[in-house]
């Protein structure tokens, strides 16, 4: 895509399975995050967060939640749930922190690691995407903007976290675009919005209202 071609809105359909591996403790889960495929990071950092339409999940990712209810780890959750997913832009990057934040509270002195009860150990999952056209087309900024209520919050979400992080670019498709449309400024702004602490339709408004008073 470049500056003379329309902006095309993809959406996504989703196949997750199971990895086979699973942790009942953190020694274990440490060990599975550093062998499991990168979708299964992203799986179990983000789609937590495309399933709450209404409320913002109050912790970001599954292995937050998981150290935090099976393991009652809930200073490891909060550090887990902490971890600022918009300051990466690769899937590697992300799987350091995770591993790192674990691995400092293991490594505290005395510490005697937890194992969860029997059935509730934590299940790897991975998901593969398929991606097709939504059929809407934008091909100018002010057009974008006139579509973009039309756009679903799937295909918000693929344009604006698949294709920054796990796709590994330094931006999201949407400032991308603009900037190549001349918008620097209305493209900086989109970047520098922090999506985490608001739900999706809460961000597509966000968005919606800085194109209205940007342009």
């Amino acid at each position: 895509m470049n500056h003379t071609e329309p902006f095309v809105f993809y959406t996504e359909r989703r196949l997750v399975t199971l990895t086979g591996l699973r942790a009942s403790n953190l020694n274990q889960l440490l060990g599975n995050l550093r062998e499991v495929p990168g979708s299964s990071i992203f799986y179990h950092t983000h789609h937590m967060y495309l399933s709450h339409h209404f409320e913002t999940p109050l912790f970001s990712n599954d292995f937050a939640l998981w150290v935090s209810e099976a393991l009652q780890e809930g200073a490891l959750g909060e550090k887990l749930a902490a971890i600022d997913l918009l300051s990466f832009t690769s899937i590697r990057e992300l799987r350091e922190a995770i591993i790192a934040t674990i691995e400092c509270h293991v490594g505290e002195d005395g510490r005697r690691l937890r194992e969860c009860p029997p059935g509730d150990e934590f299940h790897f999952c991975r998901s593969k995407s398929f991606i097709m056209p939504t059929g809407l087309i934008a091909r100018d900024p002010k057009e974008f903007f006139e579509v973009l209520p039309q756009v679903s919050n799937i295909s918000l979400f693929f344009h604006f976290f698949e294709a920054r992080l796990r796709l590994g670019r330094p931006t999201n498709d949407f400032s991308q675009w603009l900037a190549w449309c001349g918008e620097e400024a209305l493209a900086n702004s989109i970047d520098a919005t922090y999506p985490y602490s608001m739900t999706l339709d809460e961000f597509k408004a966000r968005i919606i209202a800085l194109g209205r008073d940007g342009r």
